[in-house]
């Protein structure tokens, strides 16, 4: 189920960004990202697809139920992005390459097939690709589109050699890219630096410290009234 609040994203043929994670909890990083990815990228929008189990790391600290909740919470009002519980509901291991199989099996027709898809990950994750779970099908269903920080743009000097080779051959400069094929370029794109990340706010939390501004007050009203993140 596809959902923006409570009305689904319509289907259109622009770019379409996908967004993944285990959002534990969502926070500013994670808007600021969709946000500049959706503006530099020229995208008609960002899907948000929580995880439900993810298979590359330890379990969440929180429920899916949880975590899906906040990401509705925060993202509420953005009409650029929707939310994906697929994931949240299966009862299998979440990995990308199915989730990326099930999008291209939405809808009807050969708009469906075709529209462009496009994976928003930060530098770090797109560095640890090839420790993902059949990665290199990755091009087959969608284009990668890497936040960087400014000034530091990817160095494929310094990725894993397969994954090097790849971004070297599939790299393109403009995101106008993006809307000519429905998969299989390399983009990056440099958003603002913020220093927030989910392990720094659930140990402010624990610690029973305060952690607004890191995240949207929505966000941190459900954490409290549901004693999220507590250590006792």
């Amino acid at each position: 189920m596809t959902e923006q609040g409570d009305v689904a994203a319509p289907l259109s043929t622009a770019p379409l960004g996908i967004f993944g994670g285990t959002f534990d909890p969502v926070h500013l990083g994670h808007l600021r990202l969709a946000e500049e990815a959706a503006e530099h990228l020229g995208l008609a929008g960002v899907r948000w697809i929580p995880a439900g189990r993810p298979a590359h790391r330890g379990p969440p600290s929180v429920a899916a139920a949880s975590r899906l909740a906040m990401v509705r919470l925060a993202i509420a009002g953005n009409p650029r992005f929707s939310l994906d519980d697929a994931e949240v509901a299966s009862t299998e291991p979440s990995y990308t390459v199915p989730t990326l199989e099930r999008l291209r099996g939405e809808g009807a027709g050969e708009a469906a097939a075709e529209r462009p898809l496009v994976l928003l990950v930060g530098a770090d994750a797109f560095a640890g690709l090839p420790g993902w779970h059949d990665w290199q099908r990755l091009f087959e269903l969608a284009h990668i589109a890497v936040a960087h920080r400014p000034g530091f743009p990817i160095d494929p000097g310094q990725l894993p050699q397969p994954l090097a080779e790849i971004f070297r051959e599939r790299f393109s400069p403009s995101p106008a890219t993006l809307a000519s094929a429905p998969a299989g370029s390399i983009v990056s794109f440099a958003m603002t630096p913020l220093a927030i990340s989910a392990t720094q706010i659930r140990a402010l939390l624990g610690e029973g410290r305060s952690a607004r501004y890191l995240l949207p007050d929505s966000v941190l009203d459900y954490i409290r009234r549901e004693h999220l993140y507590c250590r006792n």
